[in-house]
C-alpha cells in the first residue's frame, strides 16, 4: 500500500526550504499542476475542462511523452499553460546515478524548454538538487492521490477539497493510471474552488 502525505506537513517544507511548495499569498488563488502527460486523449480533457473555468495551470512533461504527442503539448503552450520539466523518462532521482539523472533532464529539456522541474515520486537527492543551478524545483502542497488504485474518486476530490487554500500547489495528473479518478476529480474541484471565488494560475 502506498504512503504519502495528502498535505505536506510544514516541517518538510523547512527541510528543504529552496523547493517550491506553495506560493505565499491570500488571495484566492489556487496552482493547478498535472505530472506525467501530454497524453492524446487525457491532457486533451484537463484542457478541455480548464478552458471552461479561463483556469490556467502547469504541465509538467515526461520528454519521451512530448516527443510522441507533439500536437497536444503544442496544444497546451498555446492555451496559455506553462510546462516544466519531468526528466526523458521518469526517473526516480533516489535510484539513480547523479549523472544519469542530469543527462536525462538535458534529454527532456530538447523538448520542453522550462525553468521548472518536478522530480517524478517527488524523489530527488540533495546532491543531484544542488547541481540544478537554472531550474526552479516545484514540490506540492496537496496530493490528490489521483495516482493510487486504492483512493476512490471521492476520496481523491476531498483530498483536494479538504487540503487546498490560497495559494496551494495542488497535483494531478494526466496520465492512464490516474484518468479513472481524474475524470470524475478535476471537473468538481473547478466548479468548487470556482464557486469561491478563486482564480486558478500557472506557477509563476
Amino acid at each position: 500500500m502506498l504512503k504519502y502525505f495528502i498535505k505536506t506537513p510544514g516541517w518538510l517544507k523547512k527541510i528543504f526550504p529552496h523547493r517550491i511548495w506553495h506560493i505565499d499569498t491570500d488571495d484566492k488563488i489556487l496552482y493547478l499542476t498535472f505530472d506525467d502527460g501530454p497524453h492524446p486523449s487525457i491532457t486533451a480533457f484537463v484542457l478541455d475542462e480548464l478552458k471552461k473555468y479561463n483556469a490556467k495551470a502547469t504541465f509538467f512533461c515526461i520528454g519521451k511523452n512530448v516527443e510522441a504527442n507533439a500536437e497536444i503539448y503544442n496544444q497546451i503552450l498555446q492555451d496559455g499553460h506553462r510546462v516544466g520539466n519531468h526528466t526523458h523518462n521518469h526517473l526516480n532521482g533516489w535510484k539513480t546515478k547523479d549523472d544519469l539523472y542530469l543527462k536525462d533532464i538535458a534529454l527532456a529539456d530538447r523538448f520542453i524548454q522550462s525553468d521548472l522541474f518536478r522530480p517524478p515520486y517527488g524523489r530527488l537527492k540533495s546532491s543531484q538538487a544542488r547541481k540544478m543551478t537554472n531550474l526552479k524545483i516545484v514540490m506540492w502542497d496537496v496530493l490528490s492521490g489521483d495516482f493510487d488504485k486504492n483512493t476512490s474518486k471521492d476520496q481523491c476530490l476531498q483530498n483536494v477539497l479538504k487540503n487546498a487554500g490560497p495559494g496551494s500547489v495542488i497535483v494531478f495528473h494526466d496520465s492512464e493510471k490516474a484518468s479513472e479518478n481524474l475524470l470524475f476529480t478535476l471537473p468538481k474541484v473547478l466548479d468548487f474552488f470556482s464557486r469561491a471565488g478563486y482564480t486558478f494560475l500557472p506557477i509563476p
